[in-house]
């Protein structure tokens, strides 16, 4: 692991201005993924900037909705009664990921912006145009049971491992961002990149702006979040869907639906939201909207079997919402 110094600060502007001027800098919260990435020599930093004492880790309900500090740990937002009560697929999310050690340490923030699983992008012996732009992508050739199925390029086929991405993409969840000259609210549809020619950008972030929180906005949506992976903890979704359903009468006046597991972003089924809007709930109009969801896939040499994933997923969270009622 390469030598690197570090330094805590107690000022956003502090912090910020470091990172913005110092480009082998970078910011350090819970460091569940960076310090990783660095110990395997994916990820270089000079120095690390400990953010823990800002004032970023509060969880405030507001007329309009709900924000959440970047700094705020895992564990504190999915437990937390009012979300598990008003946003039930935050906490789901934020339950099924990592473990209860992880979750103690790591930061809403830095969970949105961890980076992709992809095996051969985690250890640098092998070709990766997210190391080095132009070197190729051996996933393409190589092992790909876990990759994109959407939103891939001939650049990068990688997926992004979050499941707190997935819920809040449900959500139409802004995020609040700080820089040395502006501050930004961008809606994290986005926010995330898909690689095209250009896989090494994961996000718009611009060097040392910071995401100081995200807002959810207040709505009547029941939500469910559900994920599917090899093994039942501790494990990365192979595909998961978050759900969002307005239903007055037995009618869906609105949906929202996000997958994981599936692209380089968390992917909304924006047709799939459509084909749903008006119609009564039952599974039949759920497995039309599977079809709709899975219409545009384009699996890899080893990953079709996630194309009837999605859809069994998508019609079984959907139905667990319709119980909800």
């Amino acid at each position: 692991m390469q030598p690197f110094s570090y330094a805590k600060v107690t000022s956003k502007e502090v912090a910020i201005a470091t990172v913005e001027q110092d480009k082998t800098a970078a910011f350090i919260a819970g460091g569940t993924d960076l310090l990783g990435l660095m110990k395997d020599g994916v990820q270089t930093a000079n120095i690390l900037i400990d953010i823990n004492g800002l004032p970023l880790a509060d969880i405030q309900f507001q007329p309009d909705g709900i924000r959440i500090g970047a700094i705020s740990r895992m564990s504190d937002v999915a437990f937390h009664p009012q979300i598990q009560e008003l946003y039930p697929v935050i906490s789901q999310a934020l339950l099924q990921s990592a473990s209860p050690q992880l979750r103690n340490m790591a930061t809403v923030g830095g969970n949105l912006l961890q980076r992709v699983r992809c095996g051969y992008f985690r250890d640098p012996v092998f070709p990766c145009n997210k190391h080095t732009p132009g070197i190729g992508c051996s996933a393409i050739t190589g092992y790909n049971r876990m990759h994109a199925i959407f939103g891939a390029s001939e650049h990068c086929i990688a997926v992004h491992p979050s499941d707190l991405a997935v819920a809040l993409t449900a959500l139409d969840t802004v995020i609040c961002i700080q820089g040395i000259e502006k501050n930004r609210r961008i809606s994290i549809h986005d926010f995330y990149l898909l690689p095209g020619e250009t896989p090494q950008k994961e996000t718009i972030l611009q060097p040392g702006e910071l995401i100081v929180a995200i807002e959810v906005a207040n709505s009547a949506y029941k939500s469910h979040y559900l994920k599917v992976r090899d093994r039942a903890s501790y494990e990365f979704a192979l595909v998961s869907v978050a759900v969002t359903l307005d239903i007055e009468q037995n009618i869906i006046k609105s949906a929202r639906i996000a997958l994981g597991g599936v692209a380089p972003k968390p992917w909304r089924a924006w047709e799939a939201e459509e084909l749903l809007k008006g119609k009564v709930i039952n599974e039949a109009i759920f497995t039309v909207a599977a079809e709709a969801a899975v219409k545009e896939a384009k699996p890899q040499t080893h990953n079709e079997f996630k194309i009837e994933l999605v859809k069994r997923a998508l019609v079984r969270a959907l139905s667990v919402v319709a119980e909800k009622l």
